[in-house]
Parts: structure tokens; C-alpha cells; sequence
């Protein structure tokens, strides 16, 4: 009599064994979240190949009644690609889906399959001269199936959107194994529903993105960075929107940087060094195509009206790329000084230094000592608001405050009418506070979405809703 082969043993049928990981130290990296907040158990680790395998293994994995937890370089924030506890769930890595599949340089397309690193994206687009504008700290280990699945943002959403708005058409594996191809680089299509749409932000609940069509851009001939001097993020938001007037879609970056985050990073990222003076505030600066000489004179005139106080402005690409590394090396060095309770918030441009100054002032007086790491895109709304003790033995205690403090940070954004995720998504970190901020029928829509792609509830269980 011929026993009924398990399901590890129909996905090595389907993927190859060497493709299926059940030992418990070949599964470990696939199970913990980045930051180490999070580590769950899985039944397997399955990595297909191609948009044919991944349909496979869902339909095997659906048969089976049996969770699936889409993965693509596992640097999510908030545990959206960690499976739970219960050792159910089936881990899908899409690391073997690398291929560019055709890049359009006439139509200013590049299609992509889900498993490609952000910086692969951006170095094919570069080979024919064009721009892929996602930019983010993580891009040589982030995946682009991640980046749509949680609608990335980075650094220059102030010039080119979100990856929402850098997305023309998807594949998607749906829930029951079905395959939807939508990978049409059509930016006029008004043929009914923008199913695209639904799955960008879903964060893997909805369906498995397996390949993409996205936007490209004509690659800048040359990048002016600084690194600026200023007292406020009042005095911030205002040199924004002068910066605009004055150049408009040249200005591609605009991020704001606090003492205390640039503080960590001289600490504990090696060869780091201080430009310029100490200042309460920095913004990092970038403009594209704009001619040197007209950022020289607008810095100039900035100085000369007091709107900064000091200006770096990067002589050569590497010294701009150290500038950005100061920015981009604030999540690693928090990382260093342990766990923080952090906060992804959005709000109007115009209420970034209520907000500011209404959170500080709740927490300082909620929780005395408590250190705030702000810093973020302030071009576009979006800060990251972090909080620790700075002594490791008092921030162990300090993170079981969690919900009071997240309570004050996010009760701040919503008076604001902000959003309490401006990029990292939802996933496991802020569940509950998306119950508590969502409207009841904007909660009903997500789950009559969500029942009626995923009825047996198997893609991604336990993230978002």
C-alpha cells in the first residue's frame, strides 16, 4: 500500500529537495524578523525557481489547508514576513526569482521578477541609461516583491512617488494557485478595476507578487547634495517649500535628521564624521540637473537670511555618498544600542513641528529620560519617531510601555489626521493599533476583500487583519 507523500515531499517534487529547508538551523534565518523582535517556527522553507513553481506550491499548499508566509529579503520592520509560533506555516522564499525580464528603454519600462534585489533593479536601469527612482538604505539585500507588497517608499517619494506610483502591471499567484497576469506597461488602461492596486501594500494576504512592470526615468546627469544647518523643523518645512518654489522637480530629496539620531551614528557606525557644526536639526539635500552655481546662490542667500546656519555641500560622489551615509546608517545604529519602540507616522507637511513638539512634550512628561530618535522624509510627510532609554538595563524595562507610548505617539498622529504606517506597513508590529485607528467600515472593506481572495485565510495569516 503506497502512503500519501507528506507535503515537504510534494514541494521537493515540485521546487527540487535541495529547495525544500526542514532543518531547524536552515530554517532559522527565514524565521526571525531583522530587527530580532520577532521569531516564529515554520514547517518548511520552500524556494521555487519560477512564477509556475510558486502557483504549485500554493496550490499544494491550499490542498493541504496549509499557511504560506511570502518572503523576500526578510528586512521588513514591523514582522510582516515572520510566520507565527506554531510551526504551521509554509515560509515561500522568492529569492530564485531574479530575472530582468525585458527592460523598454523607449517605453521607460523595466520588468522584473519579484525576487530581484532593489539594487539590481536600479543597475539594470542604468545600463540603458535610466533611472529606477526607489531608493532605500536596504536596497543591495531588499527585495522588489517586498518593496510592492509593503509600497515602499524611500528617500525620493517628494519626486517620484511611492512604489505604488512606480508600478504599471503585476503577476500575481492568487490564493487558490491561479495565475494573474497583468504585466502591461500601459499608463493609460481604464478597463474596469485596477486590480494592481490591491495587492501593492497587502503585504503577501492577499496573493504572491511574482514579477512587475515598473517606471522608469531619464537618469540624472548630475546630483548636487548638502547637508544643511537648521534650528527647527518649523524652520525645515519652510526652507522645503523654498527650496520647491525655487526648483521645483530638481529638489528630488529632502530629509530630516535630529542631533540625537546623528549622534548614534557617530557612535557606532565606524569612519563616521560630523559635517560641519553641531545644529538641533539637519536636512539632507538633493537636487537633480540643477546647475551647481543656482544651488551655490540659493544656499547663499538661505545663509544670508538666517534660514540655515551652516552648509556642507558635497564636492565629488563621494563625499555625497558619505553625507547620505549618515542618514542611511540611523536604523543600524539604533539597532546597535538595542531594541527601540519605533513609529513610521505620516502626517501634513504643514503639522510636522506640531506634531513634533506635542509628542515630546506628552512623553517627556509620560516617561522622564526617554530618548527621541526623529528623523525622516520630510518632503513628503513621512518621520520615523523612535524611542529608547539610553542605559540597556532601564530600556528593557522602558519597551514594556509599548502600548502607552505607542498610544500617545499615535493618538498625536491621528489628531493630525495622519496615518500611523507611512511605509514600513502594518504586519504583526501595529495589528492591533490598525484596529484602533481604522474606521469600522474601512476594517469591513479590508475583510470582504480579504475573504473573497483568500476564503481559507492561508496567505500571510496573522499580518495586517
Amino acid at each position: 500500500m503506497t502512503s500519501t507523500p507528506s507535503l515537504s515531499e510534494q514541494l521537493a517534487d515540485i521546487v527540487g529537495a535541495a529547495h525544500v529547508l526542514t532543518a531547524a538551523a536552515d530554517i532559522a534565518p527565514f524565521v526571525s524578523d531583522w530587527r530580532g523582535r520577532y521569531v516564529g517556527a515554520a514547517l518548511c522553507v520552500v524556494r521555487p525557481a519560477d512564477t509556475e513553481e510558486v502557483a504549485a506550491v500554493v496550490r499544494a499548499c491550499a490542498a493541504s489547508n496549509t499557511p504560506i508566509v511570502p518572503q523576500g529579503g526578510n528586512t521588513s520592520l514591523c514582522g510582516a514576513a515572520t510566520p507565527d509560533a506554531t510551526g504551521r506555516a509554509v515560509v515561500l522564499s522568492l529569492s530564485r526569482l531574479r530575472h530582468i525580464r525585458a527592460v523598454d528603454a523607449q517605453n521607460n519600462t523595466i520588468s522584473v521578477e519579484a525576487g530581484c534585489t532593489l539594487a539590481e533593479v536600479q543597475a539594470a536601469a542604468r545600463a540603458v541609461d535610466r533611472l529606477f527612482p526607489l531608493a532605500l538604505a536596504s536596497e543591495g539585500t531588499c527585495r522588489i516583491g517586498g518593496n510592492l507588497s509593503t509600497n515602499a517608499g524611500g528617500v525620493q517619494v517628494l519626486r517620484y512617488g511611492n512604489t505604488r506610483e512606480l508600478t504599471l502591471g503585476l503577476e500575481v499567484v492568487l490564493p487558490n494557485g491561479d495565475v494573474w497576469d497583468g504585466l502591461r506597461g500601459l499608463r493609460k488602461d481604464n478597463t474596469g478595476y485596477d486590480l494592481k492596486q490591491l495587492f501593492i501594500g497587502a503585504e503577501g494576504t492577499l496573493g504572491i507578487i511574482t514579477a512587475a512592470v515598473l517606471k522608469l526615468y531619464p537618469l540624472p546627469r548630475r546630483l548636487t547634495t548638502c547637508w544643511l544647518n537648521v534650528a527647527s523643523p518649523a524652520a525645515a518645512v519652510d526652507l522645503l517649500n523654498r527650496a520647491k518654489t525655487v526648483f521645483d522637480a530638481q529638489l528630488t530629496a529632502f530629509e530630516l535628521v535630529s542631533e540625537t539620531a546623528l549622534g548614534l551614528v557617530l557612535k557606532n557606525i565606524p569612519d563616521s564624521v560630523r559635517p560641519g557644526v553641531l545644529s538641533p536639526w539637519y536636512v539632507l539635500a538633493e537636487f537633480a540637473d540643477a546647475p551647481s552655481a543656482a544651488v551655490e546662490a540659493w544656499l547663499g542667500e538661505m545663509l544670508e537670511d538666517e534660514r540655515i546656519a551652516d552648509a556642507v555641500l558635497a564636492q565629488s560622489e563621494t563625499q555625497a555618498a558619505r553625507l547620505w551615509a549618515l542618514r542611511e546608517n540611523i536604523s543600524e545604529a539604533q539597532k546597535v544600542e538595542g531594541v527601540s519602540i519605533k513609529h513610521d507616522v505620516a502626517v501634513p507637511v504643514s503639522a510636522i513641528p506640531e506634531f513634533l513638539a506635542r509628542a515630546d512634550a506628552a512623553l517627556a512628561a509620560a516617561f522622564p529620560g526617554s530618548r527621541v530618535v526623529a528623523f525622516g522624509h520630510v518632503g513628503d510627510g513621512n518621520l520615523h519617531y523612535n524611542l529608547s532609554q539610553a542605559d540597556a538595563q532601564e530600556n528593557t524595562a522602558f519597551l514594556a510601555s509599548q502600548p502607552a507610548v505607542n498610544r500617545i505617539v499615535h493618538d498625536t498622529v491621528d489628531a493630525l489626521n495622519g496615518s500611523i504606517s507611512a511605509e514600513h506597513g502594518i504586519g504583526q508590529l501595529k495589528r492591533d493599533e490598525l484596529a484602533h485607528y481604522k474606521s469600522p467600515v474601512e476594517l469591513a472593506l479590508m475583510r470582504s476583500i480579504k475573504q473573497a481572495l483568500d476564503p481559507q485565510g492561508l496567505m500571510n495569516p496573522g499580518k495586517i487583519l
